[in-house]
């Protein structure tokens, strides 16, 4: 899996911290041309992971961030869709693992060749590690690096 820092998509970082500001995380923001008009996909994530994100707060974050991306873009012939993970949010970017930390994940591992669950307890640049529960009920962490996850999803519990 190609880690791609969020950072390097335009605007996304002062998006993010316009979306922080209202109590959510910015999972993933596209901007793209179609047509004359700027389409825009935005994907957010609650803050707390016990929470989850509904219409109210797809429509908050949505009143927010179209001005604010009108502006920077100097267009108002814009179509905006936003949303929240999902219940299973296919994972494409190594980069959105730091924010779903807390959360229960899961990911093909290439070494095992099965998928891999837990609890997303860390993840860098390079890796993510997960906290597994033994079937006798002992807890256990799991390092994977990136180079082995073939696909993985965010498993909103």
């Amino acid at each position: 899996m190609e880690y791609i820092a969020l950072d390097s998509y335009p605007h996304y970082a002062e998006s993010a911290a316009l979306v922080a500001s209202l109590g959510y995380r910015l999972v993933e923001l596209k901007i793209s041309p179609h047509h004359g008009t700027t389409h825009i996909l935005a994907v957010i994530a609650a803050a707390d992971p016990a929470a989850a994100v509904g219409v109210d707060d797809c429509t908050k974050a949505h009143r927010a961030l179209l001005p604010f991306l009108e502006e920077r873009l100097g267009t108002d012939d814009t179509y905006m869709e936003l949303t929240s993970p999902g219940m299973e949010r296919t994972i494409r970017n190594a980069a959105e693992f730091p924010l779903f930390i807390g959360r229960q994940v899961r990911v093909w591992d290439k070494t095992v060749t099965d998928w891999v669950g837990g609890v997303l307890v860390a993840a860098d640049a390079s890796s993510l590690t997960l906290e597994l529960t033994q079937e006798d009920g002992t807890p256990q962490r799991k390092t994977v690096s990136y180079a082995d996850i073939a696909k993985a999803k965010f498993i909103h519990g």
